[in-house]
């Protein structure tokens, strides 16, 4: 069986590790084939680390605004590799997938990870991204919080199954030794306790609030430090925060860091500030890496902590629910542990790559073995109406 999977990677984050994954754990029974949008140039982190990883891996030379071309070129693609099924993740490569998937003639899939809503031009494909939704073969959310709003977008319950991200928790073992002292050297003064951030720069994540949380902790504890990892274009209104509280040399905004696998072990306390969520892989790290969570209670990140961790989550938009929440976990140093063996032991036993991909071959073997593709017998509104194996819980 050979899969393609069709993305529009700018660079190599969190749906790019759930793609190659999911990919190692198909294998050897299903071929996956990944194919990406040029964006300038930036999808070639994630085609080289593709191919490092054994699986092959193109740029698709056509792109928006050459709609028809890029169809075309995809759907030749299509045929050329014999594919058997298109999976698209992304609203661009579920726009132009569909159509070329239809003049192939196989089922086309796209997988629903959430929306950013994060500016005007995002917002529109978005809204296209719901339409076209409505039209796919299957749609696999990430999360039972994201399937909702993909049923409030007008998508047809029998198209809809849950299949959750995923974590490989050998990636943060054994942890780096040295890890923890160069966390403490970015900060110029000294800290007992450090409390991590990670994720795109954007509105939806939240981080405002994260910085206003930062500065009720830091008075109360001058000894607490945050650092957030990555980049984006709400950079310069996240400076003008820190220095508006005074906290810059208590809050630092470290950009992207490719060995943060390596570093978030030695962290006290992760935390995530977002408005919006489908299920975060942020969540899903910190987690394997056994440190301590506290979360805004939205999309998947309740359905990954779990009634057994609920207390560790806090109203969206909220900042003095949020940094009251970090303080009372960080004047705990038991419980702080306890938390972070509990959320280890839970995404090892429940959000594995080994689950996932039983959904999506059993998803996968029944498009094939339907006889025409968007036809009524690929219904699986029995399995999206209870949990999956390997799925999360309402």
């Amino acid at each position: 069986m050979n899969i393609l999977n069709v993305t529009s990677s700018t660079f190599f984050g969190g749906p790019e590790r759930q793609m190659l994954g999911l990919a190692t754990a198909l294998a050897p029974e299903i071929r996956s084939v990944f194919l990406s949008f040029a964006e300038g140039g930036r999808c070639r982190a994630f085609v080289d680390e593709a191919r490092r990883q054994g699986f092959e891996s193109h740029e698709l030379s056509q792109d928006t605004p050459h709609f028809r071309r890029a169809c075309g070129h995809l759907a030749e693609f299509l045929v050329r590799h014999r594919c058997d099924v298109l999976l698209c993740h992304g609203y661009k490569a579920g726009l132009i997938g569909r159509i070329a998937a239809r003049r192939s003639k196989i089922p086309v899939v796209a997988v629903s990870r959430g929306w950013t809503y994060e500016s005007a031009r995002v917002r529109l494909y978005e809204l296209l991204d719901r339409i076209n939704l409505r039209w796919m073969d299957r749609v696999v959310c990430v999360s039972h919080g994201q399937a909702a709003k993909v049923r409030k977008a007008g998508v047809a319950q029998r198209k809809i199954l849950v299949i959750p991200n995923a974590i490989d928790s050998a990636r943060f073992a054994p942890p780096d030794p040295a890890a923890r002292a160069e966390l403490e050297r970015l900060f110029p003064r000294p800290v007992r306790l450090i409390v991590g951030a990670a994720g795109r720069l954007s509105p939806e994540k939240g981080f405002l609030d994260l910085i206003d949380a930062a500065a009720m902790v830091s008075g109360r504890d001058p000894e607490v430090g945050f650092v957030l990892f990555g980049e984006g274009v709400l950079r310069p209104d996240l400076a003008e925060r820190i220095n508006e509280w005074r906290l810059s040399d208590k809050f630092l905004l470290a950009g992207f860091r490719p060995d943060l696998d390596r570093l978030l072990p030695a962290l006290d306390l992760l935390v995530q500030s977002s408005y919006t969520e489908g299920m975060p892989n942020v969540i899903l790290e910190a987690c394997a890496a056994g440190v301590p969570v506290v979360a805004t209670a939205v999309g998947g990140t309740q359905e990954i902590l779990g009634n057994d961790l609920a207390s560790q989550l806090v109203p969206a938009e909220n900042p003095h629910a949020l940094g009251g929440r970090i303080q009372e976990t960080l004047a705990d140093d038991a419980r702080r542990r306890d938390l972070g063996t509990r959320g280890q032991r839970n995404v090892r036993e429940r959000f594995t790559f080994t689950a996932q991909a039983q959904l999506y071959r059993k998803l996968f073997g029944e498009l094939i073995g339907a006889t025409e593709p968007g036809s009524e017998g690929l219904s699986l509104a029995s399995e999206s109406r209870k949990p999956l194996a390997g799925a999360v819980e309402r």
